[in-house]
């Protein structure tokens, strides 16, 4: 329902997004200072999510799609968001599928679980048993949770929510220089097509 209305309230953006360059300050913002990537080089496009997020959930598909098409010279990097501590439990349970090498075969039925089942997740125990019911070894599982390495990283995702000053998700960070947002541009479609502008842009300065 969110997905068709932004489609209604922000066709005529959406349609200006895909005729011409996208516009700073109205389909994305410039990040200063720029922040360093974890890919030197490819131009990194991070992506901000939770969860918990249903919109997020939404945005999952057609991201996943369009992060098969892109080049090589692209790299699209999932990057849990922590804007209150009720975001935290589902944060350690990606990083703990992460650790466990479940991330992508489990990335979207989780999503599927809370959104599509309506399944709840307000402590580890629920997610430990959801997870046991896809066939993960439940001991390894909350091994993992309860690790300090997936610890820390729970808390570096809160740091970097804070660093890039995040106010909702999802967002997509491309190559730590520029932010758009569904919710910026006025479609997930949009979104994307913004990130194509600025992938370009990046991979034309790259070649310089």
């Amino acid at each position: 329902m969110f997905r068709h209305l932004l489609a209604i309230l922000f066709l005529s953006g959406c349609v200006a997004v895909s005729a011409q360059a996208a516009t700073l300050g109205k389909d994305y913002i410039e990040l200063k200072p720029a922040r360093a990537t974890a890919t030197k080089d490819k131009v990194e496009v991070l992506e901000f999510f939770w969860y918990g997020c249903p919109h997020c959930g939404q945005f999952e598909p057609d991201l996943a799609q369009w992060g098969k098409k892109q080049s090589s010279r692209v790299a699209l990097i999932r990057q849990p968001a922590v804007l209150g501590e009720s975001w935290m439990t589902l944060t350690q349970a990606y990083y703990a599928l992460e650790a466990l090498g479940e991330v992508n075969r489990l990335h979207g039925a989780l999503f599927n679980a809370i959104h599509g089942e309506g399944r709840k997740f307000s402590t580890a125990d629920d997610f430990y048993a959801w997870a046991a019911d896809q066939g993960v070894n439940k001991d390894k599982l909350k091994a993992s949770y309860q690790s300090f390495a997936v610890s820390t990283k729970a808390s570096r995702a809160k740091q970097l929510s804070r660093d890039y000053a995040l106010d909702g998700v999802p967002a997509l960070v491309i190559n730590g220089k520029y932010l758009t947002s569904p919710g910026m541009v006025g479609s997930y479609e949009g979104a994307l097509r913004v990130a194509d502008a600025l992938i370009a842009k990046e991979i034309k300065a790259m070649r310089r």
